[in-house]
């Protein structure tokens, strides 16, 4: 006992030893900062305006919509895919497609939810296609991919309504014609040249011919359109 309160002795007098306020204390005793950080908080978008939201998220559809009048073989739409435009797309073309003579008659005329049936369903059946036959694309990747190359079939069925503004004789239907006809091939090559990378060399074929069948079953139907009078 006598020797634990000799080895004590010399900190007895610590607990009286007080730091004068004159003395500076040098240092940073701060939690720095990394680089990490200072990435989450740029990323983070919780803290973000609901304007900036928005407006991030239009010009992200925007930029697609710009890949697919000039298609190349970009990772862009298969990357940062969404569904925002192939919706925007379909709604759009679904109401162009309203209005027919033969939805008047009862004829089977192209209805809002068979255009909005058609599209999506037959973009999960060419979606299944190509995972069935080993294709490398993500199921959503292959959706929002077919759902923005429907874009140049439905700026085809604007044209169209226009056209048909002036009558539907022969010289309508040529013009027409000429217009759907290039927007089917354009759709059909932009999604080929995005899809193309992905599918296994020896059974591309096989890829295309339903995405052709796609896309050329939309056009027949804005071929065919006509208004009611």
């Amino acid at each position: 006992m006598a020797a634990a309160e000799e080895a004590s002795r010399p900190f007895a007098g610590l607990s009286e030893v007080s730091i004068s306020e004159d003395i500076p204390v040098e240092g940073d005793i701060s939690v720095p900062v990394g680089p990490s950080t200072r990435r989450d908080d740029e990323l983070s978008t919780l803290d973000e305006p609901v304007r900036e939201t928005i407006l991030r998220d239009l010009r992200a559809v925007g930029n697609k919509f710009v890949h697919v009048l000039y298609p190349k073989r970009s990772t862009a739409l298969l990357r940062d895919w969404d569904l925002w435009g192939p919706l925007l797309l379909c709604v759009t073309l679904a109401l162009l497609l309203q209005g027919g003579a033969a939805d008047s008659d009862d004829q089977g005329g192209p209805q809002f939810a068979e255009v909005f049936v058609i599209i999506w369903f037959g973009s999960i059946i060419i979606t299944l296609n190509s995972k069935l036959l080993g294709g490398t694309i993500s199921f959503f990747q292959s959706l929002c991919v077919l759902g923005y190359c429907i874009l140049p079939l439905t700026a085809a069925m604007a044209v169209c309504r226009i056209v048909l503004v002036g009558g539907s004789g022969t010289v309508s239907f040529a013009v027409r014609l000429v217009v759907v006809t290039a927007s089917f091939g354009w759709s059909t090559f932009a999604s080929t040249a995005f899809l193309a990378d992905s599918q296994p060399p020896d059974r591309k074929a096989l890829v295309v011919y339903p995405v052709f069948l796609f896309y050329f079953v939309i056009g027949w139907m804005i071929l065919t359109f006509s208004p009611s009078q």
